[in-house]
């Protein structure tokens, strides 16, 4: 039986820096059929909110990526409950992970806790947009 690989996304603690997929610590394995956390990490950067034009994981959308074997399991949020951009950001998360070489089942999961604030964008963004 193979050991998932999962990155957990650290929720924001005041006046602590956010941690996102970027920046975890995370040892990097690679699962018999080849699907790695770097891999869906990298496709879900050219997943753009299209309001904002950044990409979803430097917005803190990106709550959590799990790897077990070929399957990637995605927990995500969005900007605001009544994002217009919901079902277009989701469909092209997924889309961009079923690019990954030897990808399995794809899920996208949107959550609503902890909900989504801008200390979740990844600080150089952040700094980048003036906040």
């Amino acid at each position: 039986m193979e050991t998932p690989q999962h990155l957990p996304i650290a929720t924001p603690q005041a006046p602590a820096p956010t941690v996102t997929v970027a920046e975890s610590p995370v040892v990097e394995t690679t699962s018999a059929s080849g699907v790695t956390l770097d891999q869906a990490k990298l496709v879900l950067r050219r997943v753009k909110d299209p309001e904002l034009n950044l990409n979803i994981v430097d917005l803190g959308l990106i709550y959590d990526i799990q790897v077990n074997g070929s399957d990637i399991n995605v927990d995500m949020s969005l900007t605001s409950p009544g994002c217009p951009s919901g079902p277009e950001i989701m469909g092209e998360a997924e889309k961009e992970l079923r690019t990954v070489p030897g990808v399995g089942e794809v899920k996208i999961n949107l959550i609503w806790s902890p909900p989504w604030t801008p200390d979740r964008i990844e600080p150089r963004v952040r700094t980048y947009l003036g906040f």
